[in-house]
């Protein structure tokens, strides 16, 4: 286990830390990582050059790698230097061009980028030792590799891309209910009352003040959307307009969902939260597959009032009725070792920045 070259205090490391541990050769790739990597708490992930289509997903457990156990589910390799279709459906494997030699006091965390997940395009870190996705224990020291399963449409991938994200952590920098409670009082997190419970609680918005247009829903027999291809498609051959008067939304089995909050969010530039399902017990649904949210969405909002989340939703078993205000997710905020030398919206482009309603930046 590497040695602690850390100084900062506890909490999820900002952009000028991410960058010190670049240089440090904590955080290391091939190519060298590039500056628009840096995120304001998180650092961007770039595919490698070769994917490695499965028959199941796995994990590969304790004292096992992923190199060592890829021969029990793989199926065929291929390169993708020239541009690949991954197929709706299918389980593959890319090594990642990023690796990590943390030290004893450092994890992290890693998830979708929002255009990742608002395509339904299911992307999961998985490492050397691993018994969970998406985490990476303190002190870790080898190898990352995204899992990709495409749920709703087939994509076209090549090296270099960035399908999702990872977040590092010194210690302890969840918020408790109580501090989140202190926080909102003096810096209000959210429009309206705020349900705190194991985190910030938001609920969904099936009565818009504007129009009857609540939400999307992928059509089963689209085409293959090019991930480099920004502003480039007709949303009308991928997804299905959702309008309602009544307030109520039923949701197919199987089927995947674009909604929004009610909501509308604010996270001070001395936090950043990730969105995490709610509770099983809700409802036969889930949300979220892309779900950081940085240091500064929604506190410089127009309004003043912060910017609503879009919500990706997935149904399970059964048809579920979805009402106007259920609490559907919640938003759990951790502290920031520093104020991040970026902030989200300021200083750097962001396709969802006061966003509503809104899909993927692949869509005209």
């Amino acid at each position: 286990m590497p040695a602690s070259t850390l100084s900062e205090p506890a909490g999820v490391l900002p952009s000028q830390s991410l960058r010190r541990l670049i240089e440090q050769g904590i955080v290391a790739a091939r190519p060298e990582i590039r500056a628009e990597q840096i995120q304001p708490a998180s650092l961007d992930l770039r595919l490698g050059d070769t994917a490695v289509r499965l028959r199941a997903s796995f994990l590969p457990g304790r004292g096992k790698t992923v190199a060592e156990r890829l021969p029990e589910f793989e199926m065929h390799r291929f390169s993708i230097a020239s541009g690949m279709v991954l197929e709706k459906g299918c389980v593959y494997v890319v090594e990642l061009a990023e690796t990590l030699a943390l030290p004893r006091e450092l994890s992290a965390v890693t998830n979708a980028k929002s255009s990742t997940g608002r395509l339904d395009l299911l992307v999961r870190v998985i490492t050397d030792d691993g018994v969970e996705f998406d985490r990476v224990p303190a002190g870790y020291t080898g190898k990352l590799y995204a899992e990709i399963c495409p749920r709703s449409f087939s994509v076209l991938v090549r090296p270099g891309m960035r399908l999702n994200q990872i977040r590092l952590r010194h210690g302890q920098s969840v918020l408790s209910d109580a501090e989140l409670s202190a926080l909102h009082a003096g810096t209000p997190l959210v429009s309206g009352e705020a349900l705190i419970s194991e985190g910030l609680g938001f609920s969904v918005d099936l009565k818009p003040e504007t129009g009857d247009l609540v939400g999307y829903r992928a059509k089963p027999h689209a085409g293959v959307i090019d991930l480099d291809r920004i502003g480039a498609y007709d949303p009308a051959e991928f997804w299905e307009e959702l309008h309602t008067t009544t307030g109520q939304l039923i949701l197919d089995p199987g089927a995947f969902y674009i909604l929004v909050s009610r909501e509308a969010v604010c996270i001070p530039p001395l936090y950043a939260a990730e969105m995490a399902p709610y509770l099983a017990m809700v409802g036969e649904f889930r949300v979220h597959y892309a779900g950081f949210f940085d240091p500064g969405f929604g506190h410089a909002a127009a309004d003043g009032v912060g910017s609503r989340g879009v919500l990706e939703v997935r149904c399970h078993e059964a048809p579920f009725a979805l009402e106007h205000g259920q609490i559907v997710g919640r938003l759990v905020y951790e502290r920031m070792s520093a104020e991040p030398d970026l902030l989200y919206g300021a200083g750097i482009a962001s396709n969802y920045q006061g966003q509503g309603l809104k899909l993927s930046k692949h869509f005209k």
